[in-house]
């Protein structure tokens, strides 16, 4: 089996869930699972090239939107095998967790990636029609999920339609009065990046309902894709109550 080292929260919980013993380094920004004991090797956007070179990992697990380029390529040129994923929406995700668990790491498809097919084909929206909403990932400035994102897709399976979703940037600046006046109904507000909560979000939409959103739900396609769309909806039913 190959050593792997993933440079993506998201992707090392699902290579820890199916195998654990491949991982031997990991970023900062892996927290699950919580136990995980395997070398750090800095942040996604500024991981330690050397320090990644140094573990000597027959195969890298990097993404084309949470990882640099000048890094992957630096990993490269030291004779790493990186392989880069592309997320856009939960097909792709379905697709690209595959790709990395049987064909880069050798595995047998695992059960648990079977249990988040069938959780999403059985998902259901939180109301009887879309629902326009705003979705901040930042504040100072603010920035919104715009188009072709994962957890823009997400949130549309689950009956929640993006405002923003035909801007032509995929996580535009928009200035707060823009925002309030979107035409939303909703604001749907996850604690990462940004770690908005009940004490710092949902003011600066007083005329709005607020669904306080697990960020790991929301944007990782992993393991918290079984339970992601129970716990999605069970928050955004309880914001439009």
């Amino acid at each position: 089996m190959p050593r792997v080292l993933s440079l993506v929260p998201s992707l090392t919980e699902a290579v820890a869930r199916t195998a654990p013993g491949l991982l031997v380094g990991a970023t900062d920004w892996c927290t699950h699972p919580a136990d995980l004991d395997v070398p750090r090797v800095g942040g996604t956007k500024n991981p330690d090239v050397t320090a990644v070179i140094r573990l000597a990992p027959d195969l890298v697990i990097a993404n084309e939107e949470e990882n640099r380029q000048p890094d992957l390529d630096a990993l490269r040129a030291a004779g790493l095998r990186v392989l880069l994923t592309e997320v856009r929406d939960l097909e792709q995700a379905f697709r690209e967790l595959e790709r990395v668990l049987v064909d880069g790491c050798g595995l047998d498809r695992p059960h648990w990636l079977d249990q988040a097919v069938e959780a999403w084909s059985g998902a259901m929206p939180a109301s009887g029609s879309q629902v326009p909403a705003v979705v901040p990932i930042w504040r100072r400035p603010w920035m919104v999920l715009g188009q072709d994102t994962f957890a823009g897709d997400l949130l549309q399976r689950l009956g929640v339609r993006n405002v923003y979703a035909d801007h032509a940037d995929r996580y535009p600046r928009v200035p707060l009065d823009e925002l309030r006046t979107s035409g939303a109904r909703l604001v749907v507000l996850p604690d990462e990046p940004y770690r908005f909560s009940a004490a710092d979000g949902p003011e600066a939409f007083p005329q709005l309902p607020a669904a306080l959103v697990s960020g790991r739900h929301l944007t990782w396609y992993g393991p918290s894709l079984v339970t992601a769309p129970a716990v999605l909806g069970a928050a955004l039913r309880a914001a439009l109550r």
